[in-house]
C-alpha cells in the first residue's frame, strides 16, 4: 500500500483530508510537526506528501527546499489558501508537483483525489526510470 503522508499544522484541515483518503487504496498518516515529516522523508517511506503552509514556526517557502534535499523523489502537492503568483511559481522552481487550495467542497476533493492519483503515478514512473541496465543507454530501461 502507498504512502500518502498529510502534513498540516491545522487539525481540522488535516483530519478532514486524512478522513477523505482513509477510505482509498493509501495509507495515511497524519503530521502535524516537521520532526514527523522528516522521519517518514528521510527513511523514503513517503513518496507522496499533502504539505500545509506553515509547521513549527516554518513556512512552506523554507520547508520546501528541506524535504526536497531529503529525497529530491519526493512529490510535494502544496495544500494552502496562498494566491500569490510569485510565490506559487518560486514553490514551483522549489520542486512542488502541485498546488491546490484547501479543499472546501465536493469539487475541490475530488481535485484532490485526482492530484494525488497522478502524484502516485508520477512516483511509480521516476522509479521506473532508473531502473537501467549496465552498459545500456541510460535512456534503455530495465523491465520491472
Amino acid at each position: 500500500m502507498q504512502l500518502l503522508l498529510v502534513a498540516d499544522k491545522d487539525e481540522e484541515t488535516r483530519r478532514r483530508i486524512a478522513g477523505f483518503f482513509s477510505r482509498s487504496e493509501y495509507e495515511v498518516i497524519e503530521a502535524d510537526s516537521v520532526d514527523v515529516v522528516l522521519r517518514d522523508v528521510l527513511k523514503k517511506e513517503a513518496k507522496v506528501i499533502l504539505l500545509g503552509s506553515e509547521f513549527d514556526g516554518l513556512s512552506a517557502r523554507e520547508i520546501i527546499p528541506l524535504l526536497k534535499r531529503c529525497n529530491r523523489d519526493l512529490i510535494i502537492i502544496l495544500v494552502s489558501n496562498e494566491e500569490s503568483l510569485p510565490l506559487i511559481r518560486r514553490f514551483r522552481r522549489e520542486g512542488i508537483f502541485y498546488h491546490a487550495l484547501k479543499p472546501v467542497n465536493s469539487d475541490d476533493r475530488e481535485e484532490l483525489r485526482q492530484v494525488v492519483h497522478c502524484a502516485f503515478d508520477n512516483s511509480t514512473d521516476r522509479r521506473l526510470s532508473r531502473k537501467v541496465l549496465p552498459g545500456k543507454p541510460s535512456g534503455e530501461m530495465q523491465q520491472g
